[in-house]
């Protein structure tokens, strides 16, 4: 069977949706286990330098932007606008449903903790690496799976 591009079945939704609950439940119930067993600003040691924390950053993913709100409001809301956009165009492709429910996951799972909190909530620090989330993972590999996804779909395409 070969990926159609296209408007996505009522099925691909199904699965984008079932995705997206599934990583906003995850990060959400890790976050509140976080914040529940560390002070705000407290950290252990888990193993090999990786460190359970709790941290906030009011930036995006990883830590950019810093304490630029209005910039990461407009950032997320036309990335989110696109990613619709693309899904509604090209929901058809096979695979496509995974990414886009991750990257949607992902999202809501840090506007929840802006919303919540004025700043996301992130509690995994490795070494050398800025603090992150589950919801940080789940876009940072959502945007990986949707580069394959999208690069299988043009490698379908192109003649032989």
């Amino acid at each position: 069977m070969t990926p159609r591009a296209g408007s996505p079945p009522a099925a691909a939704w199904a699965r984008v949706a079932a995705v997206l609950a599934g990583v906003l439940a995850a990060d959400q119930l890790v976050k509140a286990l976080v914040t529940s067993s560390l002070a705000r600003g407290e950290e252990r040691e888990l193993v090999l330098g990786i460190k359970l924390v709790n941290v906030r950053n009011s930036g995006v993913a990883f830590g950019g932007l810093q304490d630029a709100k209005e910039i990461v409001a407009v950032v997320i809301v036309v990335a989110l606008i696109a990613l619709l956009v693309y899904f509604a165009r090209a929901g058809g492709r096979r695979w496509v449903w995974l990414p886009t429910g991750m990257l949607l996951g992902g999202a809501l799972g840090n506007i929840v903790d802006r919303l919540r909190e004025g700043a996301v909530i992130d509690f995994l620090k490795l070494p050398h690496w800025p603090a992150f989330n589950v919801a940080d993972s789940a876009i940072t590999v959502g945007v990986i799976v949707l580069v394959l996804v999208m690069e299988r779909g043009d490698a379908a395409r192109r003649p032989a």
